[in-house]
């Protein structure tokens, strides 16, 4: 009799130790499967960042650089058609008068956004845009990792025999498109 309760002991233990081992392994592919996930949505944040930056970096640069452009051309054309001008003086004032103002535009330009504080603007922007490429970066290596621990667990004997009962999936690794490989050019 006491064997018998001895052996029904020993066996109800191991089919604990079982239970338990069963949970321990189910947890922990639960945890990789979402830790994968969760990387990869932190990768599709920062891709949202950056889709939502690059086009205010772009569109400064083409507003200041248009601006800029523009109030140089006037002050040029101004400049041409006071040096140029033959009409008498009246035509000659006017041609004066419009290069004063063309300068004047370009002297409250350089007041209200100098040179600094353009550049400081384009140069928030762009290292907003280096910090986003490089917590990119930085998500896509801790997808990699997330990725390589759970392949590695769901295809390691003893765990590969409850992943596989279970359905757990192998994910893929992280790789660049050969679009990504490229050179990436901005046109203006």
């Amino acid at each position: 009799m006491t064997s018998i309760l001895a052996a029904g002991l020993v066996g109800s233990a191991v089919v604990l130790l079982v239970a338990v081992w069963l949970v321990r392994v189910y947890n922990r592919l639960v945890r990789m499967r979402n830790q994968v996930d969760a990387s990869w949505s932190q990768i599709d944040v920062q891709l949202t960042r950056r889709h939502d930056l690059i086009p205010s970096l772009v569109e400064t640069v083409k507003g200041y650089a248009s601006h800029e452009r523009g109030t140089l051309d006037a002050v040029v054309a101004a400049r041409g058609t006071a040096i140029t001008h033959t009409g008498g003086d009246a035509g000659r004032a006017d041609a004066e008068n419009a290069l004063s103002r063309a300068l004047g535009r370009l002297v409250a330009l350089a007041e209200a956004y100098p040179q600094l504080r353009a550049s400081e603007n384009f140069a928030a922007l762009q290292s907003d845009l280096a910090t986003t490429e490089d917590k990119i970066a930085y998500s896509r290596q801790f997808m990699t990792y997330a990725v390589q621990q759970y392949n590695t667990a769901i295809e390691t004997f003893p765990t590969n025999l409850v992943a596989g009962l279970l359905g757990y999936q192998r994910r893929e690794l992280f790789a660049a498109t050969e679009s990504d490989r490229g050179v990436i050019t901005v046109g203006f």
